[in-house]
Order: C-alpha cells, then sequence, then structure tokens
C-alpha cells in the first residue's frame, strides 16, 4: 500500500495584486475589529431613526450622497450588511429617491468587487482550470449578459458571489454593469418597499404589521416569479417564429428507440402520458444490437478460450477445445435475439407507447413527420444515438474496413486483424479476437492505450496483451491504406519514420459520433457543441425550451447505463417542467472496459486530479494479496483510491482486475450516498470472495491514518496494565 498526498502549487502574486489584497483585508478587518457590524443592525437604526430623519430634512444631499458611498463601500468589499442598507434607504428616502440610490450605489458597488475579483484571480484561476472552464467561458462568451440577469433577478442568490464568480468569467466589464443595474433593479423595489414598511414601526413589536408582512411575503415570491418570468420570455422568444397548435396528438414524441429513448418512452408511458417513439431501424439500438450484448457475448466465448489455455494454472494436466467462428457468432446472434424481447415494439406497445418504423423528420418543435403523417406533439426527445467514426484515412474504403456495426456480420475468423483504436471498443475487439487465434496488431496514435486511465493501468493492459501475442503499437498515426499486389498494407508515421503492416482485415475503433444530420436539426437551427453533440443545457433542453437530447446524441458521456441515467431527466423535465424542472447529475459516473483484466473507474483518476488542480490522497490494494483471487488463480490487479487529504472522503476508485465492473458498485453507491471509507472498512463483506478487496483497499487507508500518538499513549497503558 501507497498512501501520497498531491497538492496543486499557488499562483503567482504581482506586487500589484499583492497590495490591492493586503489593502482590501484590512479594510475588511478593520470593520470586523472595530465592530462597524453594530450599526448595520435594526435596533441601533430604529434607534436613531429621528436623529436621522431631522438629518436628513436639514442636508438631504449630504445624507444622500454618505449613504451612496456607504452602500459602495459595503457591496464592494463584499460586505454583510447590503440587505439591510436597502431596507433602511427605503425607510429613509422613501420609495422612489430610496430606489435610484440604491439601484446606483449597488450597481457600482458590485462592478468594483467584480474588477477585484477580475484582477487578483482570474488569470490564476483561468491558468490552474481553463481546461475544465472551457464551456463556461463558451457559454459566458455567447450568453453571459442573459446568465447574468437571471441571476440578478433571484434576490435570494448571493449577490456578492455573483459578484466575485463573474469577475472570474470572459464577460465585458461593461456588460456586468448595465445587465447589473436592469437585473436588480425589480428585487431593489421589493427590498425598497419593504424598508418604507419598516419606516412605519414605532418600536421592533410592530415588525408584524400587515404592510411588512405583505412585503416580506413578495420577497419570498418574486424569486419564483421572476425565474418563471425569464424562462417564459426565453421560452417565448425561441418558438416566437413557429404557429402553435391548438391541441396536440401527443404528450411527448421520442426519436430514437435505443437506450435513451426506451427508458424516456417507457417512463412517460408509466405516468399516464401519450407518447410515440420512433425507430428508422431496430429497437433496442446500438446496444442490443451492435454494441453492449454482442460484445459481451463475444467476449464470454473468448474468455473460456483463454480458460482452457490456462488450465495446468488449475491443476489440470490438459485441456483442448475446438470451435468454429460461425457457429461463435451465430451464438452471439441468438443472445442478441434472446435479449430482444425487452425492448422489442410489441412490449412497449402493451405499456402503452406507440411505436412507429420510420425516418423522423422534426418540422417544427411542435411536429414531427414520419411515414407521411404528421404528429403534433407538446415535447420532443432526441434520442437518436451515434455511429462509429471511420476517419477520411487515403484508401481506407478501399480496404473495405470493419466498425463495431458491422464486424458482427463476420463468419470466417480473419487470419491477420489490424485494430485502428486504442479505446475500449478496439481493446476488447482486439483481445477477442487474439483469443479466437487471429494475429491481431492494434495500432494506437496516441503514445498509450485507454488513454483515459491512468498511465499504470493502460501499461497493465498493455503487458496482458502483449503476453497475449497481441502486438501493440502506441504512438504510430496511420496514414495510408494501400493494395500491393493483392495485399493489403496499412502504412503508420512513427518516430518520424514509415511503418507497413499487412492484414487481411481491418477494424476501426476510433470513436463514436453523434447522428445529428437528416431529421430536422440544422432547418430548426439546434446549435452542435464543440464535441459535435447537441447542444443542451443543464436539464437536457435545445435551443427550443420543449425539444430535449439524450443519450449519445447529446453526450458528454457515451455509455448505455449514462443514456438511461439522462433519459429520466429528459423525460421528467418534458413532462413536468412547467411544474419543476430538475438538472441533469453527472457527479458519480461510473465506466467499465471489458477486457481482462477488466478496468472499472468512478470519479477522478490521478490524471485528471492533475489536471484540474485537485489536491488528494492515494491509496492502492494489490489484489494479488486477496485469497480469493489468489484461489481462482486471478490474483492481479489493484484498487486505487483517490480521497481529500486527511479525510476518508471518496474522489474516485480506479479497480483493475477480475470482475472490476461489479465490483466498482460499492464505490459508486458510497460517492453517491456520501459514504467514507470508515463505512466501507465497518461493513461486513463475505469470505471469501473478490467484493472483500474493497473492505482492505478502505483498511489500507485507516492504516495509513491511524493516530500514531494515541497508539503509543496505549502501548503505554498496556505496559502500566502488565506490570
Amino acid at each position: 500500500m501507497t498512501s501520497q498526498q498531491h497538492n496543486p502549487g499557488k499562483p503567482f502574486m504581482t506586487k500589484a495584486r499583492v497590495l490591492l489584497l493586503a489593502a482590501i483585508v484590512t479594510l475588511i478587518a478593520a470593520f470586523f475589529a472595530f465592530d462597524v457590524g453594530r450599526y448595520f443592525t435594526l435596533e441601533f437604526f430604529k434607534a436613531q431613526q429621528a436623529v436621522i430623519n431631522a438629518f436628513r430634512d436639514v442636508h438631504p444631499l449630504a445624507t444622500g450622497a454618505a449613504y451612496f458611498a456607504t452602500y459602495v463601500a459595503v457591496t464592494g468589499l463584499s460586505l454583510p450588511g447590503a440587505a439591510l442598507m436597502t431596507l433602511v434607504g427605503g425607510a429613509i428616502f422613501g420609495l422612489a429617491w430610496g430606489a435610484v440610490i440604491i439601484s446606483f450605489a449597488s450597481s457600482i458597488g458590485a462592478t468594483l468587487a467584480f474588477l477585484a475579483s477580475r484582477f487578483l484571480l482570474r488569470d490564476a484561476v483561468q491558468a490552474r482550470f481553463g481546461e475544465s472552464l472551457k464551456s463556461v467561458n463558451a457559454g459566458v462568451a455567447k450568453d453571459g449578459a442573459f446568465y447574468l440577469f437571471t441571476l440578478r433577478l433571484v434576490p435570494a442568490f448571493p449577490f456578492f458571489v455573483i459578484n466575485l464568480v463573474m469577475g472570474l468569467t470572459p464577460i465585458r466589464t461593461w456588460t456586468f454593469y448595465w445587465v447589473s443595474q436592469a437585473g436588480m433593479l425589480a428585487g431593489t423595489l421589493v427590498y425598497v418597499n419593504a424598508g418604507t414598511q419598516i419606516a412605519k414601526i414605532e418600536s421592533l413589536s410592530g415588525i408584524l404589521s400587515p404592510g411588512l408582512i405583505v412585503s416580506f411575503t413578495l420577497l419570498g415570491v418574486f424569486p419564483l416569479a421572476a425565474r418563471w418570468i425569464v424562462n417564459a420570455a426565453h421560452a417565448r422568444r425561441a418558438l416566437a417564429r413557429w404557429p402553435k397548435p391548438r391541441s396536440f396528438d401527443r404528450n411527448l414524441v421520442v426519436i430514437g428507440a435505443g437506450s435513451a429513448g426506451l427508458v424516456t418512452a417507457y417512463i412517460a408511458a408509466a405516468v399516464r402520458a401519450r407518447v410515440t417513439l420512433i425507430e428508422k431501424d431496430r429497437m433496442g439500438g446500438d446496444c442490443l444490437n451492435t454494441g453492449c450484448v454482442p460484445s459481451k457475448a463475444l467476449i464470454r466465448s473468448a474468455r473460456f478460450l483463454a480458460d482452457v489455455k490456462r488450465a495446468r494454472a488449475l491443476g489440470i494436466r490438459a485441456a483442448s477445445a475446438e470451435f468454429d467462428f460461425a457457429e461463435i457468432m451465430e451464438r452471439v446472434q441468438r443472445v442478441v435475439r434472446r435479449v430482444a424481447p425487452h425492448d422489442s415494439a410489441e412490449r412497449y406497445q402493451r405499456l402503452g407507447v406507440e411505436c412507429l418504423r420510420g425516418k423522423a423528420r422534426i418540422t417544427s418543435p411542435y411536429t414531427v413527420e414520419v411515414n407521411g403523417r404528421t404528429i403534433t406533439t407538446r415535447a420532443i426527445v432526441i434520442a437518436a444515438g451515434a455511429r462509429p467514426l471511420v476517419p477520411p484515412i487515403p484508401g481506407i474504403e478501399q480496404a473495405g474496413c470493419l466498425t463495431s456495426d458491422t464486424v458482427w456480420d463476420l463468419r470466417t475468423l480473419p487470419r491477420r486483424l489490424v485494430v485502428l483504436g486504442g479505446g475500449p471498443i478496439g481493446c476488447e475487439l482486439a483481445q477477442c479476437f487474439a483469443r479466437f487465434g487471429t494475429q491481431v496488431t492494434q495500432v494506437e496514435m496516441l503514445d498509450r492505450l485507454l488513454i483515459r486511465e491512468d498511465p499504470e493501468v493502460s501499461e497493465i493492459v498493455r503487458q496482458r496483451f502483449e503476453a497475449e501475442g497481441i502486438s501493440v503499437l502506441t504512438a504510430h498515426r496511420a496514414r495510408q491504406f494501400l493494395r500491393e499486389n493483392g495485399r493489403k498494407i496499412l502504412v503508420c508515421e512513427h518516430a518520424g519514420g514509415e511503418v507497413r503492416i499487412e492484414f487481411d482485415e481491418v477494424l476501426v475503433a476510433v470513436g463514436r459520433v453523434a447522428n445529428t444530420a437528416g431529421y430536422g436539426l440544422e432547418e430548426l437551427g439546434i446549435p452542435l457543441g464543440r464535441t459535435r453533440t447537441i447542444e443542451t443545457n443543464e436539464y437536457l433542453q435545445t435551443l427550443y425550451p420543449n425539444i430535449y437530447a439524450c443519450g449519445d446524441v447529446a453526450g458528454p458521456f457515451q455509455f448505455t447505463h449514462t443514456a438511461a441515467h439522462q433519459a429520466w431527466y429528459a423525460a421528467v423535465n418534458a413532462l413536468f417542467g412547467r411544474l419543476r424542472k430538475f438538472k441533469a447529475d453527472y457527479s458519480v459516473i461510473p465506466w467499465a472496459t471489458f477486457t481482462e483484466p477488466e478496468v472499472a473507474r468512478v470519479g477522478l483518476n490521478e490524471e485528471e486530479a492533475g489536471q484540474k488542480g485537485i489536491a488528494y490522497e492515494v491509496t492502492r490494494y494489490g489484489i494479488d494479496d486477496l485469497d480469493r483471487a489468489i484461489a481462482d488463480e486471478a490474483a492481479h490487479g489493484v484498487v486505487k483510491v483517490l480521497t481529500a487529504p486527511g479525510k476518508d472522503r471518496i474522489l474516485g476508485v480506479t479497480i483493475v482486475g477480475e470482475h472490476a465492473g461489479d465490483l466498482i458498485a460499492e464505490y459508486v453507491a458510497a460517492m453517491r450516498h456520501g459514504i467514507g471509507l470508515n463505512k466501507i472498512l465497518s461493513t461486513i463483506h463475505i469470505y471469501p470472495t473478490l467484493a472483500e478487496a474493497n473492505k482492505y483497499a478502505a483498511g489500507e487507508w485507516k492504516k495509513a491514518h491511524a493516530p500514531r500518538d494515541l497508539l503509543r499513549w496505549v502501548e503505554r497503558y498496556h505496559a502500566w496494565m502488565r506490570a
């Protein structure tokens, strides 16, 4: 076990920044040191109200100027008291003048706080977290004014936080000022009005006067009303040019019957909505027909052959197996056919879903055409999935490449196979074909396999592949496919030279691209993101608030279980969004690569933590020490846990080994529900099982954090007891 702490470095501070920071800290410290806050209480104001009003009557301009300057200072330094000062301003100056003075003072003070945050922190934050903030920066650059206006309309949200955070973004200073001025005006009016009621209170016992109760009721209702108004205005603007039907045929139309579409339709039918599900190809989508189900069936057959080859390790003198590759591929299709009823049109029709076979086309935010029929609908969910990416490498079409969609049509085992790509799909299929006896060459242009995992994980998989006879060529860029004298050749660039690889078949597994063309997105102007997936907000809404996208077509993850996870949000928001919407939660997303050894992960790994500048501690437990793994001749792999320094809070876990995809579930549940390593350690795990690896990893963390000083005193106590 190793336990190491990793902390990001501190940003460099210039002299000017140090001086400004020192001045701000000094002023804030003086505020608290001299207990200036006692002047920002309702009791103090009521006690001095007559004096203040008398001074105002004699010196109105001086009173207004002093109040204005104080308000700017309080908001500019992000000190507590701005809310009370707004109420007091209404009491002193009345609704009209109070609103004018406070509107400008609050906007100027907010802009000063914004500029201080920008000057002191923006460069350091962008330098360290720039990669992670790309999408945020892009969103602010595009719609920053709208986002800021929305936040300003909700006075319950801490305004000082908005000031400081917006200073870290690329929004222009002038935009920040005028949007703040406009956005805070409505809330300012409500607060100032409440202040005018406070002025009528003769004593604090009168705080429950009817007028004041009405004013504070407005404060509670206003954020909800403001949010509703903003959402309604946004929807109206997006839908303005499209005529709305008087009535609708459906509550929901779902395009695509893969994992995301099926779950969306299932939920809609379960809550008695009228829903139509449209699929142009086969029900079940990629997962059932060309992805998860057939690949795992193929992996199981290949695994059996690998076990036969390891018979001596299990004490069996000799074992052999004969197979016909065509029969194995027929078994794969048999498995698909057996699972297919779970995703069939017949099943979903029994559940109340109208299932249509045909090519859908969205003709407006309210209408979808299919088979010459126009369906009107209140909401649309796009779940069109993705397809294998075939890069434009010269000669690739002449080479007749296979993809994860078409490889299942093979009935003759290739003698020599090139697998282009070192991601999960490429790795799983490369190992399968090697175990069937194919001479496999895996080509990856990056410097290692499974680039999303830590380097040590990639190296474990690489070593296993090479031990099984796979030729792993990393840092090789495919440049051209050739046919020479009936031979197929892949030409790669490597270290400035040329590498030529002969093959019989090539399997392209370099990623997947979202299906975004051919069903109306272009005509409606629905934008795509930088990864060529449909651009959605946190509620999975597209440009049009009643059109949602989920699954592979929306990203950011392309996993079946994530598609199903997103589908819940898309369905519920599409059907009940007028009442309440839910933000899609990606905080705990697990995945697994089903090679041998399996690789499973949830949360951060060391690479990501380092890139994001997140301090962490890493604990490792080697599965080679686990009793059940030893008994199964599977004593290899590691459980690697990242925790917050000095705490048992789990930041991420990577497991490499037998059934890693099953073992990771305990950590997924722990992270989802805030359970730390101490509770995993105190949970009884059945002996002997592979799941004990999770408990032992928690035990290694505990040993590294044992209270050394306390244990020394306990040792002395035991020595005293023996004496």
